[in-house]
């Protein structure tokens, strides 16, 4: 098992007198974004914000945005008031964990549903600016989930789009691995070709292949994938999806 995110929040005691949050250690690696760290704070998000009074949604909705814009934000929000003192709260830590290719949360649930998701909103208002506003968006895709929080969460908060359920490979680097998986050569984090690019063992590193290049590809893979052609039915709609969705990685379509 390897830690692939973390995230420490301190919470005021259930009976302490005043309701509060601080923030700890956080190791939030969120390149390319939402990267690891992004996909926590949004699963932190989606575990406990239905267990918050629904007539505080619109707040924490426009608190988002206020930490997105780098604005001061006033105190106290949903209730709860931002400190940084952690004498007197209780530790909590979240994390994001691999095995292999499996992605899982592993929540400490002690503390109020509030204090954790203004925990991960707050954790993510202290990102980079350029990390901050995709990172705040899955955020916001997080407070609307209605499913379980697990895979499915994984996938949606990556923001993969065809319905497969990737591994941590895929959410790492996605372009790398959309290149690996339709058999271009490559690390694929820039774009562009060069002559003779976009063929299998041609690619130059950092390089991306024509659209024209990955949509054969695609096309050839999915028949080979595809049951109505001889693959097996086993297994066909989570390769097929993974094939979808690497082309959209590659094109945008």
């Amino acid at each position: 098992m390897v830690v692939l995110a973390e995230l420490e929040i301190f919470c005021s005691r259930p009976h302490a007198p005043t309701r509060r949050v601080a923030l700890g250690e956080a190791d939030l690696p969120c390149e390319p974004a939402p990267g690891f760290g992004g996909i926590l704070l949004g699963g932190v998000v989606a575990a406990h914000v239905a267990d918050i009074d629904p007539d505080l949604i619109p707040d924490l909705q426009h608190l988002t945005r206020e930490l997105e814009a780098g604005r001061r934000v006033p105190q106290p929000r949903l209730r709860y008031r931002l400190q940084v003192d952690t004498v007197g709260l209780n530790s909590v830590r979240h994390r994001l964990v691999g095995e292999g290719e499996r992605l899982r949360f592993d929540f400490d649930d002690h503390g109020a549903p509030a204090q954790q998701v203004l925990g991960a909103v707050y954790a993510a208002g202290r990102l980079d600016p350029p990390v901050r506003r995709p990172v705040m968006a899955t955020i916001r895709r997080a407070i609307g989930w209605a499913g379980p929080v697990g895979a499915e969460l994984i996938a949606s908060l990556s923001g993969v789009r065809s319905g497969a359920v990737l591994g941590r490979s895929a959410v790492e680097n996605p372009t790398a691995w959309a290149l690996d998986l339709l058999g271009f050569a490559g690390s694929g984090s820039g774009s562009g070709t060069e002559a003779g690019a976009g063929v299998a063992g041609r690619l130059a590193p950092g390089l991306t292949p024509p659209a024209k290049d990955v949509l054969r590809r695609y096309r050839e893979m999915l028949r080979e994938a595809h049951p109505d052609h001889g693959a097996a039915a086993e297994g066909a709609a989570q390769r097929i999806a993974e094939l979808t969705e690497a082309r959209r990685i590659l094109t945008g379509r």
